[in-house]
């Protein structure tokens, strides 16, 4: 092969992830941000009288092409593959990353070569597509600062570039105070209560850390997904899991992992952000091209559904504890924090006689995924194929007796897979669905490069969905919890909406849509790990093949809904808390977070013996980058009404209906952001959505 020179700008379609070394990172990305600037220069030389479609907006969005998806694969790495030396280069490099994309609209002679161009005759005569293009490239110049003065400006930028440092240092600190922590046990009485898949899977940890061997048994608690949430809904013993709950509620909370600091921080810059471009806070500038429009909306949108729900929630409360107490033959009284999902199992299994670990031995993890491709071929009229994968040169022993080129991938356990319509390659993605040390905690999907139609040809959109699911030990497969296969099917649900996406515009295809309705096509296919003839396709024991047999299936169902208020509640805190840090910014400093917190969250959160810390300073979907969801965690409660509502119509047809299923992807998947939101829900429902499915779904709409 022969040598790349500057790798990260160099890359096929199908990454070779072996080249991308940190070594390279400060040249390459130095390298595109010069290229953009010398593409961006050209655009702003032209003359006034010869400015066209695809000599100002085409140009612009093609000058950082190279740039953004360059900085996309470290962005990647850095998530997954994370150590000292990529750590070490991301940091030095990053504060001019971020001033070079700010500066971008701060360029007064672009600006003034874009505003021109809208101007022009030629704007008046646009596809309808590339006037919604102007449109948000008009708006987006102008959320940039590019009607700014001089000093407002400087100050614009560095408050971008602070920004960008300041989420980086708390994502990290993050996953630093999660892998700081763990405990380790011989005591196999200490662990009592916990299912027998979920305690060889903690004994296989302890063998990964070099604890006990296979005649001395330990087991080794984390914080991870995977670990934590069995350890406090399963253990026995209420000393463990305080010990463990504590640790939890510690992450990014002490010592050098102390995000404190840096929270105060990222508020006080994003209000300044908001208040130089015009704006009375944060949250107005965040919403106001979004379905909500404005931070009050949103908060109105939250607090009206809360009122719905609190009802419910305080009687949920209620019966919780009053369960604990009878079992306890003692006096009823607030839980403490670490015994609530401990209760809230046991007293699940006594109202529906079900115990979710009796699901796990039908979900292995490779009949989830087959079945869930099975289901988008069904639903959407394509076809999904694996491809062997290499790592490192070496092919990967689990796709070894597959057909075809190797695809490079960043760890062994990562799988490769191609989406075709027919003869038309649609996209290609990476699935990553384990813990790792070095890998953020969490899952998502991101687009790695966006593809769509261009002139005469479709250029394929790769993407890849990530997770930290539970893992396969030595006698068994990966088999996951029914929340886990919603997991999967969420972050599925993002991805089939990049690779859909048939938007000429790049910047209009794929996710690139309003916040607040990104959430549906995720949220949408949640749906299908509830009903039977879906399940039928993935749904299989791991050693007989048998499908979930009628009396669990029904056991499942008719627990759906348990303390579906208290879930409903959770993620309303969680939003609440959002909109209100990001809108009410209070101006005293000495406020003690937790403290303003409880004051405005009060009636938002279970009443416990022991007060639990808030989330925020690990709370990494609002902190853990310059905007991400901060003042936009609303967007998935608002996107449930959207799912809830839309599912209606699959539910009505069938549920694996293929003309339905074809027409949510023309209406909405392939859509992007080349309409309105509304518009495109509208389109496939034929009307705007009913407020009450949501509630409905979850059998609270006798609240209302």
């Amino acid at each position: 092969m022969q040598k790349n020179l500057h790798p990260f700008l160099n890359q096929p379609f199908e990454i070779h992830w072996s080249q991308l070394q940190p070594d390279f990172i400060e040249a390459d990305i130095k390298k595109g941000i010069s290229d953009a600037k010398v593409a961006i220069d050209f655009i702003t030389n032209q003359k006034m009288e010869t400015l066209t479609y695809q000599s100002t907006l085409e140009a612009l969005e093609n000058s950082t092409k190279k740039l953004s998806e360059a900085w996309g694969f470290v962005g990647h790495l850095d998530s997954v593959c994370n150590n000292d030396a990529l750590r070490e280069v991301y940091n030095k490099i990053l504060p001019e990353v971020s001033n070079f994309f700010t500066s971008i609209g701060l360029n007064e002679a672009l600006w003034k070569i874009i505003d021109s161009f809208s101007k022009t005759k030629e704007a008046d005569t646009l596809s309808k597509i590339q006037k919604r293009h102007l449109e948000e490239t008009l708006y987006s110049f102008e959320k940039s600062g590019a009607h700014l003065n001089s000093k407002d400006k400087i100050e614009f930028e560095s408050i971008n570039q602070e920004l960008s440092q300041c989420t980086q240092k708390y994502s990290e600190r993050v996953l630093d105070s999660t892998n700081a922590w763990d405990y380790v046990t011989g005591d196999e009485e200490e662990i009592s209560g916990l299912p027998e898949i979920l305690k060889e899977a903690a004994r296989q940890d302890a063998l990964t850390k070099n604890y006990g061997d296979e005649k001395n048994f330990k087991w080794r608690f984390s914080l991870q997904m995977p670990s934590l949430v069995p350890a406090l809904t399963y253990l026995e013993s209420s000393k463990l899991r305080k010990k463990i709950w504590e640790a939890s509620s510690q992450i990014g909370f002490y010592g050098e992992y102390d995000n404190t600091d840096l929270i105060w921080k990222i508020l006080k810059l994003r209000q300044r952000k908001a208040e130089i471009l015009g704006r009375k806070n944060f949250a107005d500038l965040a919403t106001e091209r979004r379905m909500a429009a404005t931070g009050k909306c949103a908060l109105e949108f939250v607090e009206n559904l809360f009122e719905k729900v609190q009802g419910s929630f305080i009687h949920e409360t209620d019966t919780l504890e009053k369960f604990s107490a009878s079992t306890l033959a003692q006096s009823q009284e607030n839980l403490e924090p670490w015994d609530v999902a401990y209760w809230s199992e046991k007293q699940r299994k006594e109202l529906f006689d079900y115990d979710e670990e009796e699901l796990r031995p039908y979900f292995p993890i490779e009949s989830v995924i087959s079945g869930m491709f099975d289901l988008a071929e069904k639903l959407f009229g394509v076809s999904i194929i694996e491809r062997p994968t290499s790592f490192e040169g070496e092919p990967c022993s689990i796709t070894q007796e597959l057909s075809g080129e190797h695809a490079e991938v960043w760890h062994p356990e990562v799988r490769f897979y191609e989406m075709r319509d027919g003869d038309k390659h649609l996209g290609s993605f990476y699935a990553d669905w384990h813990p790792r040390e070095s890998k953020r905690g969490g899952a998502w999907m991101n687009s790695l490069i966006t593809g769509g139609p261009e002139e005469e040809k479709h250029m394929p959109n790769l993407g890849l969905i990530t997770g930290n699911l539970t893992a396969p030990t030595p006698e068994k497969p990966a088999l996951l919890n029914h929340r886990e296969v919603e997991t999967v099917f969420h972050e599925f649900g993002h991805l089939i909406h990049h690779l859909f996406g048939m938007v000429p515009v790049k910047s209009l295809n794929g996710i690139h849509v309003a916040w607040d309705f990104v959430e549906l096509p995720s949220q949408i296919l949640e749906n299908f790990c509830w009903d039977r003839n879906s399940l039928d396709l993935f749904a299989k024991h791991y050693v007989t093949g048998e499908r979930i047999p009628s009396d669990l299936f029904d056991k499942m169902i008719a627990a759906r809904n348990y303390r579906a208020a208290s879930a409903t509640v959770r993620q309303l805190n969680l939003s609440k808390m959002d909109l209100e840090l990001h809108m009410h910014l209070f101006q005293d400093k000495a406020m003690d977070l937790e403290v303003w917190i409880d004051e405005v969250l009060s009636d938002y959160k279970m009443p416990l013996k022991t007060p639990s810390p808030s989330i925020l300073r690990r709370f990494g979907h609002l902190f853990s980058s310059s905007t991400g969801y901060a003042a936009g965690y609303y967007s998935y409660k608002w996107a449930e009404v959207l799912d809830a509502d839309a599912f209606t119509k699959f539910a009505a047809n069938g549920v694996i209906n293929s003309e339905i299923g074809r027409e949510f992807r023309e209406k909405i998947l392939s859509c992007g952001n080349a309409e309105d939101p509304m518009t495109l829900f509208e389109n496939f429902m034929g009307r705007k959505p009913d407020s009450d499915s949501l509630l409905e779904r979850c059998g609270l709409l006798k609240d209302s």
